[in-house]
């Protein structure tokens, strides 16, 4: 199945999941080096049949849950999602993954965020976005921040790795903080 162009940045865009990048997925999950900061992943083994029921199970309940994909070479290079929507308070949490190396600490998952959040706020109406992530990850700390994210909290010493207590650092944004660029000029274009 190709992957279809939902979302477009200058880089790369986002797809709905595909089960042929199910081994991708699961070869990511395994790696320690991706799987100890997303959090639960790394306690987990997933096999590529494991992989192949939760696509099948997020693409039946209509989830919002994608790949992302480099634009210049069409490789699948991570995922993200907005999960636990909550339609009354119009919230919604974030998660994301850069899995494949080459493609980690070049921008990416800023982009691959802002697409995700022109989606959620200006297509699912979305008011509040939140997501978690542990003390230690300063690259996705950082990264978070320069897309507009603010530390709302932490929950102290939440993670044990190694022996060594690590606090779970909680972040979110809010509609008002956030300028889409690709939805907006789609709406606006379309009525002239």
């Amino acid at each position: 199945m190709p992957h279809y162009k939902k979302l477009v940045g200058p880089r790369c865009y986002l797809s709905p999941l595909s089960f042929e990048d199910a081994e991708a997925h699961a070869l990511w999950e395994n790696d320690l080096e991706v799987g100890i900061p997303l959090g639960d992943e790394a306690y987990t083994p997933t096999t590529l049949e494991k992989m192949h029921e939760q696509i099948g199970a997020a693409l039946r309940n209509g989830s919002h849950v994608f790949s992302i994909v480099d634009l210049a070479s069409e490789q699948t290079i991570g995922r993200c999602m907005l999960t636990n929507l909550d339609a009354v308070n119009r919230s919604a949490m974030l998660g994301i993954m850069i899995g494949d190396k080459a493609f980690q600490n070049r921008g990416y998952g800023q982009e691959a965020i802002r697409l995700l959040l022109d989606y959620g706020f200006n297509l699912l109406n979305l008011n509040s976005v939140m997501l978690g992530t542990f003390a230690f990850n300063e690259r996705a700390i950082a990264a978070y921040k320069k897309v507009g994210f603010r530390e709302i909290g932490r929950r102290r010493q939440a993670r044990i790795i190694a022996g060594k207590p690590y606090d779970a650092v909680l972040m979110d944004i809010l509609a008002e903080e956030f300028t889409g660029s690709i939805i907006a000029p789609m709406v606006e274009q379309s009525q002239v």
